[in-house]
């Protein structure tokens, strides 16, 4: 079974393009950073994975894909191999996309990119020495599990 599961972020903007030949299909190229789970010290923290998408998926892509936006994207794995024009044979590593959805809603996208280009950020909740938060003293509402 060829099923690849992708969470991560997009590097750049999608690539758009059509297919030559009668059907005119839709082909968005994008890579996605998608963070390795165990890091050693030194090393590279993300896998950076090219992604194909067509048709429909394509446009799509084009149209909601933007750099730095989280996504997670279903599909498989496609090798392939072409000659450049120096001679010399390349290959090829793809995920060709079945399925592709959004991890986080673009305003949550457009808030997180303001807190993180804005100097001010929010003051941190007031923890007791056990590191639990503590509420305000004319906080006065019942709690439904006291």
């Amino acid at each position: 079974m060829n099923k690849v599961i992708l969470m991560g972020r997009l590097t750049r903007n999608p690539e758009m393009r059509n297919s030559n030949g009668e059907s005119n299909t839709a082909i968005a190229r994008y890579t996605l950073a998608v963070d390795r789970r165990y890091k050693r010290e030194g090393d590279v923290t993300a896998d950076f994975i090219s992604c194909v998408a067509f048709g429909r998926s394509a446009e799509f892509a084009e149209k909601y894909f933007r750099q730095g936006l989280k996504v997670v994207i279903t599909g498989r794995i496609q090798t392939g191999s072409y000659t450049n024009r120096d001679g010399n044979k390349v290959y090829t590593t793809d995920v060709v996309v079945e399925d592709q959805e959004f991890v986080e809603m673009r305003m949550a996208a457009a808030q997180r990119n303001r807190e993180e280009s804005s100097q001010e950020r929010p003051e941190p909740m007031p923890v007791d020495e056990n590191g639990f938060m503590t509420l305000p003293e004319d906080f006065d509402e019942e709690l439904p599990f006291a």
